[in-house]
């Protein structure tokens, strides 16, 4: 090396030091991911993975889950849920916040989510992102990690009844997890709607439309229910064997997609045996008005992360019923932020 190179390759080193000291303080100030840098990080992220790790790590005792929270707005303007959860595996804590703001003279209400990340180490706002595609994809990741954990190792045929933006991503999830012979989707009028038609065919080669519920849930394997009803969009009797039945939540108060007097004579799982009874409709109900209780919820996603649970043994009817968790928001968050973390680095 030549006098001038090493003094070339000397004068480097403060520089790219003061490089490193301005990104490195450029990291400490929060990010603000919007919709856009949220759909773009969606491919790299390993929903799946990164909810299965947090659910191992919540039975372990390594993460919280506190009850979400409903505040109103006054004069009946509205309101915001809040989902909290710690997650102290990642070093992370936070909140999503939902609100619902309500339309004046015949205008829409309004609908988002924000989550917030925090440091454990620190105390300092990580990252404030978009959550609405979030919602979507942690949704259809703990429903299909639900299916992994619970179905049978053979079961073949699929039947969605949705075909709305989270029953395709319901559908994009639960493709990969077994060889499926069939993926039936049912949903009011789609067989008329030509482009919604198009979007289930495109979620998979094996999608196809079905006519009526009843034709949808025939012989199925599993039925995954990715509606926004209030009420029971499948009745029990039309499927014609045992099958794993997944429900989600939605925005109506006490909805349920199946009979709440069906549960006692179903296995019944969830997503989160200390928080899920409390919320979802038809456990509720169930509870209120059936002789059901949540002491017959056989296991949770935390306990089936950890085989500290029973599997279905497909005697009868299994329900898993999620309700979303906080602790869904910081994990798929915090995988987004390590993502960005990487892209942004120099």
């Amino acid at each position: 090396m030549t006098d001038t190179s090493l003094s070339c390759a000397n004068a480097a080193g403060p520089v790219d030091a003061q490089l490193d000291a301005q990104f490195e303080a450029q990291l400490a100030a929060p990010f603000i991911a919007d919709a856009a840098q949220v759909r773009a990080a969606l491919p790299a992220l390993d929903v799946r993975g990164v909810l299965a790790q947090m659910f191992a790590a919540l039975g372990r005792g390594e993460a919280v889950q506190p009850p979400q929270t409903l505040a109103l707005f006054p004069q009946d303007a509205g309101d915001f849920i809040t989902y909290l959860g710690v997650l102290s595996s990642a070093g992370v804590f936070g909140a999503k916040l939902s609100p619902y703001i309500a339309g004046t003279q015949g205008a829409r209400p309004i609908v988002t989510a924000w989550t917030a990340l925090m440091s454990m180490q620190t105390g300092q706002p990580l990252m404030w992102c978009d959550a609405a595609l979030l919602t979507t994809e942690r949704t259809a990741g703990t429903t299909a990690l639900a299916i992994d954990r619970l179905a049978p190792r053979d079961a073949r045929r699929l039947a969605v009844i949705g075909a709305g933006a989270v029953a395709l991503a319901h559908i994009r999830h639960a493709a990969p997890l077994r060889a499926w012979d069939s993926i039936r989707v049912y949903s009011p009028g789609l067989t008329a709607d030509t482009g919604r038609a198009a979007s289930v065919r495109a979620a998979d080669a094996r999608a196809s439309l079905a006519a009526t519920a009843r034709e949808c849930v025939e012989d199925a394997d599993v039925v995954m229910l990715c509606t926004s009803s209030g009420k029971p969009v499948l009745t029990l009797d039309a499927l014609t064997k045992p099958a794993l039945i997944t429900s989600i939540s939605t925005n109506v108060a006490q909805a349920h997609e199946i009979d709440p007097a069906a549960l006692p004579a179903l296995d019944v799982y969830c997503d989160y045996r200390r928080t899920t009874p409390s919320s979802a409709g038809e456990m509720v109900l169930a509870a209120r008005e059936h002789g059901w209780s949540p002491d017959a919820i056989v296991g949770d996603l935390a306990e089936l992360s950890n085989d500290a649970c029973p599997r279905p043994d497909y005697a009868r009817h299994v329900f898993f019923r999620s309700i979303g968790l906080g602790l869904e928001d910081i994990a798929i968050a915090h995988a987004l932020y390590t993502h960005l973390r990487g892209a942004a680095r120099p």
